[in-house]
């Protein structure tokens, strides 16, 4: 079976993407320098400091503010939630 010019380029522009993928990207925000944990050892690091995973589903717009503020104030979703929490629960 042979193959057709078009099939023929798009296997070499695919083999060539695949080349120059994740692995021969340049490192972007400072990922480099962040050690990656798998979920397991993330897991363990979290129950040390006496985390609890806690899901819940909010509007799409309240969602977006809470990113908004994240961003506002440099802090993760997870802080500034449990900040807004403390305080509600607080009054």
């Amino acid at each position: 079976m042979t193959m057709k010019k078009f099939e023929l380029e798009k296997r070499k522009a695919e083999k060539l993407h695949n080349d120059l993928g994740a692995a021969n990207a340049p490192a972007r925000f400072g990922q480099a320098a962040a050690t990656v944990l798998d979920k397991k050892e993330q897991r363990k690091q979290d129950q040390a400091k006496g985390l609890v995973p806690f899901a819940c589903k909010l509007n799409k717009d309240l969602v977006q503010e809470l990113h908004t503020r994240c961003s506002e104030r440099e802090m993760t979703l997870n802080d500034l939630v449990a900040e807004l929490i403390q305080t509600g629960l607080a009054k």
